[in-house]
């Protein structure tokens, strides 16, 4: 994973937000290698040789060579880096062709790559109404024009197989280039089309994230986060890719925590939990029947009480904690289930289709008032 700061380009005008980069702290190591990695646009990175030992550095723009023709990139791993990530990303090197580096870009590669990237959204354009007019059942997601501007790769999205013979002759006379067809999925739409995520920066597909697994909604609940759907879906109606970035923290903290959070038994009723930080170690509860009394206790409190239980005593709330109240009020609506994310089983048969009743759909909110 390579992450060298973060950029947010707008059609209008492009703004750059400027991150730490822990790439900056590294050696240079270009003379251990002559594997360069080459982002292109978006997240496509691809790798290359620097057979001429050019002095080229992380940021440069380059022309490669391509088969035929060539394509204008950015440098964004050279040396011991570039080819640890090769080795990673390439499962069977020997079979693999690794194209040179030309040289430096000039201003005259530049202004061509420019009028290239101006001829996407018209060409984008153009193809789904083509795409429409064929009747195919696909949709195409962005349009990008090689360096040269002689080739497009069109990525598409589709459920299925799709028939593009056709498509790809009519593409041909139309534009007058070379056609590749690219599918992809959601997550990788949402990474070419771009945007920005709800923490308010650049949406991580868009910027370096490239490696796209499947996550499930137990990502979500293990990290004690909310359970509405709408809350952790991402720009691509998806799961969020973040879910994963401190899931191993979550899962190595609830070892500390009880299986189950059973309720405790004290002199003031029954303790339910409902709220669970499992960094800081607190767990938050109300006690039955006594509407909007909240109190949070620590784990170590917890486990107390729990032994404490188990010798039938009920201890008062007093000894372990103030009754105290969460500073946010908060209303969640569980419009939809986090599980709809899941891989769904087979339907069932006929004859249980026949026999089945759909149940009510059910909205829980969970209310947590704040303290005045």
């Amino acid at each position: 994973m390579s992450c060298n700061g973060c950029s947010m380009n707008n059609s209008t005008n492009n703004q750059v937000v400027d991150s730490y980069s822990w790439l900056n702290d590294l050696p240079e190591t270009a003379n251990e290698s002559d594997i360069v990695e080459v982002k292109f646009k978006t997240t496509r990175r691809e790798y290359y040789k620097s057979t001429d030992k050019l002095p080229i550095r992380r940021g440069d723009k380059i022309v490669v060579s391509t088969m035929p023709g060539h394509d204008v990139g950015e440098v964004t791993l050279t040396g011991y880096l570039a080819e640890k990530q090769y080795n990673r990303k390439v499962k069977t090197p020997s079979r693999n062709t690794v194209n040179n580096i030309f040289r430096r870009a000039t201003e005259s590669d530049l202004a061509k790559l420019t009028e290239s990237r101006n001829r996407e959204k018209p060409t984008m354009i153009r193809a789904r109404q083509i795409v429409l007019d064929l009747g195919l059942n696909m949709k195409i997601g962005d349009v990008e024009f090689r360096g040269d501007s002689r080739k497009a790769i069109f990525y598409y999205i589709a459920e299925g197989r799709v028939d593009f013979r056709e498509l790809i002759k009519v593409y041909a006379q139309e534009f007058g280039i070379r056609i590749e067809m690219k599918q992809i999925g959601a997550r990788q739409e949402a990474g070419l089309v771009g945007g920005i995520g709800s923490c308010g920066r650049e949406l991580c597909c868009s910027n370096w994230h490239t490696n796209f697994k499947s996550i499930a909604s137990s990502a979500a609940i293990k990290q004690g986060l909310s359970p509405s759907a709408e809350k952790m879906a991402g720009a691509c109606g998806k799961l969020k890719c973040c879910l994963l970035f401190e899931l191993d923290t979550y899962i190595e903290a609830r070892n500390e925590f009880p299986r189950e959070l059973m309720n405790l038994d004290l002199a003031k009723g029954i303790a339910k939990p409902f709220k669970t930080d499992y960094l800081k170690r607190e767990i938050w509860y109300s006690l039955e029947g006594s509407m909007g009394t909240t109190f949070k206790l620590s784990l170590q409190q917890v486990k107390d009480i729990i032994q404490k239980n188990k010798h039938g005593i009920q201890p008062e709330i007093n000894s372990f904690a103030e009754n105290e109240k969460e500073d946010n009020k908060m209303e969640v609506t569980l419009d939809e289930s986090l599980d709809r994310f899941d891989k769904k089983k087979k339907p069932a048969s006929n004859n249980k289709r026949r026999n089945f009743k759909p149940k009510k759909k059910q909205v829980t909110k969970f209310v947590v008032k704040k303290n005045n």
